[in-house]
């Protein structure tokens, strides 16, 4: 059962999370942090009513004039408002670690578009004090390669959902999110680890939850580049994005992309990628489908990061 009498601190995306279901991924909050506007508040409530008043032709997803709406078939209805507030509305058989599942991912990368805070899909790394970030598809092998690269001595700022904001000088800055990668049972496999370690993100799933404390980055860090990773037939090679393919490229994976229209955040979305979008290097990482290529990903992309002075 869901715990509703105690509230959880967490830190996590840069900001306090209060909770009333305990999310044991995140990494507690150790400095108090009074400030209402760096908190989130995850409640609980029923939503049924709120859900049915919603006007929208999806069966998923409805924003309104109160926030953004996401119904998950078999597991719960969640409201995100202000970007500061997750209502969890679960349903009769609900499962527990799948609501945690979506509370981390789609209602926490709403709560950043609300904020204004880009949220990108893909993988974030931090090498010799700069984040890079690992962009791709489902399935893309951006969790496999980040892999690769904590192996070789480099920490983990974040997987799944990367935030990333903007300094008053418009750097790009990618906080930490918290110290688990999602690795499917193919790849555990690939990489010569034993899924008996890990937990399942839920029950009769074959993706598990694997946890990197040992390799992570509790601190913001600027972003220096950005790696697109695509699948071809092709071998294993690494290109340079350049002009308007640059804003395609973070278009395609910013994080919940179809929401920017139904929040109206389509014009924030072009200018904050032009605020940033040619500082940073962009290259793509065609990633061989023949053979296991994560280790020469490994080497093309960290061939092209400068050296450490």
């Amino acid at each position: 059962m869901l715990e509703t009498l105690n509230t959880n601190s967490y830190f996590s995306f840069g900001f306090r999370i209060d909770s009333y279901i305990p999310l044991p991924e995140l990494p507690p909050l150790i400095e108090p942090i009074t400030n209402d506007d760096h908190a989130v508040q995850v409640t609980s409530m029923d939503l049924t009513a709120h859900w049915c008043s919603a006007s929208s032709s999806n069966e998923y997803f409805a924003v309104t004039e109160h926030g953004v709406l996401i119904r998950v078939p078999d597991t719960g209805i969640f409201c995100m408002s202000n970007g500061n507030s997750i209502i969890v509305s679960p349903f009769k058989g609900f499962n527990e670690d799948k609501i945690r599942l979506y509370i981390l991912g789609t209602c926490m990368g709403v709560i950043l578009l609300q904020r204004r805070i880009l949220p990108l899909h893909g993988s974030a790394i931090a090498i010799n004090g700069k984040a890079y970030a690992i962009l791709g598809e489902s399935g893309a092998g951006k969790s496999t390669l980040a892999s690769i690269l904590l192996e070789k001595g480099f920490q983990l700022l974040s997987d799944d959902l990367i935030p990333l904001s903007l300094s008053h000088n418009d750097v790009p800055v990618i906080s930490p999110s918290y110290p688990q990668q999602k690795m499917w049972q193919e790849t555990i496999d690939r990489l010569g680890m034993s899924s008996d370690r890990f937990q399942p993100l839920f029950d009769r799933e074959t993706k598990f939850a694997v946890p990197v404390a040992s390799h992570f980055c509790s601190q913001a860090l600027p972003l220096a580049g950005i790696f697109e990773l695509v699948k071809t037939e092709a071998h294993t090679t690494i290109i340079p994005i350049q002009g308007l393919v640059r804003f395609q490229t973070l278009l395609r994976h910013t994080f919940r992309n179809f929401l920017l229209e139904h929040m109206s955040l389509q014009d924030w979305h072009f200018t904050t990628l032009a605020r940033f979008i040619n500082q940073i290097d962009m290259n793509q990482l065609q990633r061989s489908s023949s053979y296991f290529s994560a280790h020469e990903l490994a080497a093309l992309l960290l061939n092209t990061i400068p050296k450490e002075e």
